[in-house]
């Protein structure tokens, strides 16, 4: 899947219709942007209920915190 878009005036890309429809987002969704060198990670942001159980039967046994950091 490899699709262009021009950034606007009003500095707006238009996301083409091929990527939409194969993540599955909708209009009005919210989207965070990450810096990865010379270019930007798009990703869609999650809302609680969707992330409600996601770590359901992890093992935390072997949690670490930041003491053991220097």
């Amino acid at each position: 899947m490899s699709n262009t878009a021009t950034l606007s005036a009003k500095f707006q890309i238009s996301i083409p219709k091929e990527v939409r429809t194969a993540q599955q987002w909708q209009a009005g969704q919210e989207f965070a942007f990450i810096p990865k060198g010379a270019g930007v990670l798009v990703v869609p942001v999650s809302d609680a209920k969707q992330l409600a159980g996601i770590a359901k039967g992890a093992n935390i046994s072997a949690f670490r915190d930041r003491q053991d950091r220097f």
